[in-house]
């Protein structure tokens, strides 16, 4: 099972090409960052938390810690990481793919994974802030919807010559785009997902790889099991599907946790750094570290 590091990619965090230095060096095999264009303010008489005012998260049952609305821009900071590094992965955890013109993001994913020589493994997620989603003009209602139809339109961009798309949310007309990605499928895809009935049969249908929250390692296993037999049960096979373990509670995981991912067959645990000075980043860096030996 591969180890990756997750960074919330702030302004005052450790800056991500010299983080994305540090984790090559001690053997990692994946470095990961989340996206939100924004954060909007909580409307008067919504829940806000009294010390930062920031609003609940979408399940409504906690608030939003103080840096998802200090989150930088994944793209950029992923081609600083990769201009600095060889064999690290590069992955987006995720990219709210609803939130970009699909011209614009063929363009900007295909660049990326030029500049990686084909490191980049691009987490995608429907997004679950409608206030957020509904300033790039997308109803949370058709979210899952407008992600295939984005997806679609991104994969035609790199895969054609020539390349025009006709659907209900995306329409143009016969255009020429470069660059093209390395592979004409492009970079691995990659759903993230809550962990609900509705994100794994997401997942079961249209996955190649997943991206499941995973805040409790046997829930997670369950969860697992589950999309597998909904799989088989329309036909795809289950073996084909990546599974990655994103663990993104603040607290350290253990060597013990790690066997237990390993055992489910998990292709990868994705382990979260802490927004903290650059210290404390590297010493949780090195608590990781040897866990890899």
């Amino acid at each position: 099972m591969h180890i990756g590091v997750f960074s919330f990619n702030t302004e005052y965090s450790l800056r991500l090409d010299d983080l994305a230095r540090a984790a090559e060096e001690r053997g990692f095999e994946s470095l990961w960052v989340p996206e939100h264009t924004h954060i909007p303010v909580p409307r008067p008489g919504e829940p806000t938390d009294p010390l930062t005012g920031m609003p609940l998260a979408g399940t409504g049952t906690f608030f939003l810690a103080e840096e998802y609305r200090h989150i930088s821009d994944p793209f950029t900071s992923l081609a600083a990481a990769a201009a600095v590094t060889t064999r690290l992965r590069l992955g987006t955890c995720v990219c709210l793919i609803n939130q970009y013109h699909p011209i614009t993001l063929a363009k900007q994913v295909a660049t990326l994974d030029r500049i990686s020589q084909g490191r980049f493994i691009f987490g995608i997620g429907a997004g679950w802030h409608a206030v957020e989603m509904a300033h790039h003009g997308v109803d949370r209602a058709q979210r899952w919807p407008q992600l295939r139809e984005r997806l679609a339109a991104v994969r035609t961009l790199w895969a054609q010559e020539q390349a025009s798309f006709a659907g209900e949310f995306v329409r143009f007309e016969a255009s020429w785009q470069y660059p093209k990605p390395l592979e004409s499928a492009g970079p691995p895809v990659v759903l993230g997902t809550l962990d609900t009935a509705f994100g794994r049969r997401q997942v079961a249908l249209y996955g190649d790889g997943w991206l499941p929250l995973t805040f409790d390692i046997h829930e997670t296993q369950r969860s697992i099991a589950d999309v597998h037999a909904q799989m088989r049960a329309v036909g795809r096979d289950p073996a084909r599907l990546e599974v990655s373990l994103f663990f993104l509670n603040e607290a350290l995981q253990d060597a013990a946790t790690l066997a237990q991912g390993r055992a489910m067959g998990a292709a990868r645990a994705i382990l979260r750094l802490p927004v903290a000075p650059a210290s404390a980043t590297l010493k949780t860096l090195d608590h990781y570290a040897r866990l890899l030996l």
